[in-house]
């Protein structure tokens, strides 16, 4: 038997994005385009979500609401402005109003990066930052396939560069009724995240637990952010090892992704920090997974910042030692490693790596100020 949709936890009337959740939103999918103004769409996804039939019935949904739309579905992890090009080239064919977004976080965040090209030309770089683009972005409604990014609470898109790999996040914080890059709605569906790949369930989830700590420790959090960030860790620390070891579970996955849209949320109202600066060269560089690699770094960074008996993490735990055993859990849940010394990291690589992350956008929002010295130190911790 499924469980009842719960209500919608208070904190979420502070988000522009208006949510949908519970078994079978899906089916909804047409009918709130249309009423959000769609004519002719662009569905970006990707070849997995196809497989897995959420683009069946999402086209189903579509045509039943009397919608025109084509479909992209080259979305691939860390999307590049390679795989954005296709899909702008069909939207502008299709002469489409409105986009959708089905899959994870790079499915979404290459729907967003189409839209940026779209409505405003030129290249993603000329995006790389805060509120470049000029000409309101078409609105855009996403449905996530996995309790993880929580890209559809946000109005960023990552993009990496095909050279250098270098993650550019471009981001327009404008509302989405005023053309900005967050989506109108997000449809939450857990019947979605049944289909997702047990690796793929773990590395997203533990992504999600690392934006709610983050988020919840970070120097400019808010009084709004905090109340995300406390509501996502509070639902993701009930369910995080159930969802893991019973992906069945049907109030564990939906407890999963609605606490991964909080943690979005939070992000969007405040920043992460040195964890996810360490991660990305990982991925860059070392081809970790990002959530992989932000999971294995996370605990080091939590007692890099607790050091002196500091707490930045207390709305989530009383210390620091009892959130790095509880994140130290989660990790071994999800099946992840534990060391650098796991992958293809060597301890010489630790000073360039550690260089790379000092530059990253997050690591000015750590809790604890970083540089190369000691980000390499949190290196050196994990390997």
């Amino acid at each position: 038997m499924r469980p009842r949709d719960p209500a919608l936890p208070p904190c979420l009337k502070a988000s522009p994005v208006r949510v949908e959740f519970g078994f079978g939103r899906i089916d909804l999918l047409g009918r709130i385009a249309r009423n959000e103004g769609a004519t002719r769409v662009l569905v970006v996804t990707d070849p997995g979500i196809v497989k897995a039939g959420h683009l069946e019935h999402a086209s189903a949904s579509l045509k039943q609401a009397g919608l025109v739309f084509v479909v992209y579905d080259g979305a691939k992890e860390n999307p590049t402005v390679d795989q954005i090009t296709p899909g702008l080239d069909a939207a502008e064919r299709a002469h489409v109003d409105f986009l959708i977004g089905i899959g994870g976080g790079s499915a979404m965040d290459c729907c967003k990066g189409i839209n940026l090209l779209l409505t405003n030309g030129g290249r993603i770089e000329d995006y790389w930052g805060v509120n470049k683009p000029i000409q309101p972005m078409l609105p855009q409604i996403m449905v996530p396939t996995t309790a993880g990014t929580g890209s559809e609470a946000q109005s960023f898109a990552l993009i990496s560069d095909v050279r250098t790999h270098q993650k550019m996040a471009c981001g327009d914080r404008r509302l989405p009724t005023d053309g900005g890059l967050r989506p109108r709605v997000a449809i939450l569906d857990p019947e979605l995240t049944l289909s997702a790949p047990g690796k793929v369930a773990a590395t997203a989830g533990i992504d999600a637990v690392a934006h709610a700590v983050e988020s919840a420790g970070c120097n400019v959090r808010t009084d709004v952010s905090r109340a995300f960030s406390r509501e996502a860790w509070r639902l993701l620390d009930s369910v995080f090892e159930t969802s893991m070891l019973d992906s069945k579970n049907d109030q564990a996955r939906a407890d999963m992704l609605l606490g991964a849209h909080l943690a979005g949320a939070a992000i969007e109202s405040a920043m992460l920090g040195a964890a996810h600066a360490c991660a990305n060269p990982l991925t860059a560089h070392c081809g970790l997974p990002h959530g992989e690699a932000v999971g294995l770094m996370l605990p080091h960074v939590i007692r890099f910042n607790g050091a002196n008996g500091e707490n930045p993490y207390s709305d989530l735990c009383s210390d620091t030692e009892e959130l790095i055993w509880r994140v130290t859990r989660m990790r071994e849940a999800a099946g992840l490693s534990s060391r650098l010394s796991e992958h293809r990291v060597t301890e010489d690589m630790i000073d360039t790596l550690a260089s790379v992350a000092e530059r990253q956008w997050t690591a000015r929002f750590n809790p604890r100020p970083v540089d190369a010295a000691s980000l390499a130190g949190i290196y050196r911790a994990a390997f």
